[in-house]
């Protein structure tokens, strides 16, 4: 909501405890060098590890497992193993990871209006 001076209103908490902060909590969700990287690709449907791996150049391996365990950990992805030589494993977003992904195309869109070279637009 914006207010009378072209700002956006937000209702202020009483709770001022940061730990149950909505913001705070889907802030550290997201956060992480990869992770929005990783939910952008996982937008475009189901992908395995070695397609991750490809499309997000100069990640390791060990940071990408850690990176999908954790979303997994917390609900925003699902993984599914297959019992077949060679093993397969495939990733997707739950319905929790889906809900992030306008999220992730508003600040796309803000970077886009707003930023450019890292930096505000003068």
């Amino acid at each position: 909501m914006r207010s009378s001076k072209g700002g956006v209103g937000f209702v202020q908490s009483t709770d001022v405890r940061p730990e149950a902060c909505p913001v705070l909590k889907t802030a550290d969700v997201i956060s992480g060098k990869w992770t929005l990287l990783i939910l952008r690709d996982l937008s475009r449907g189901i992908n395995r590890f070695s397609s991750l791996e490809r499309s997000l150049v100069g990640i390791s391996p060990k940071t990408l497992s850690e990176r999908l365990k954790s979303l997994e950990r917390v609900g925003i992805i699902t993984r599914k193993s297959f019992a077949e030589v060679p093993p397969r494993v495939e990733y997707t977003l739950t319905e929790m990871g889906w809900d992030l992904i306008p999220l992730i195309e508003q600040m796309r869109e803000y970077g886009n209006k707003w930023l450019t070279n890292g930096r505000p637009r003068e």
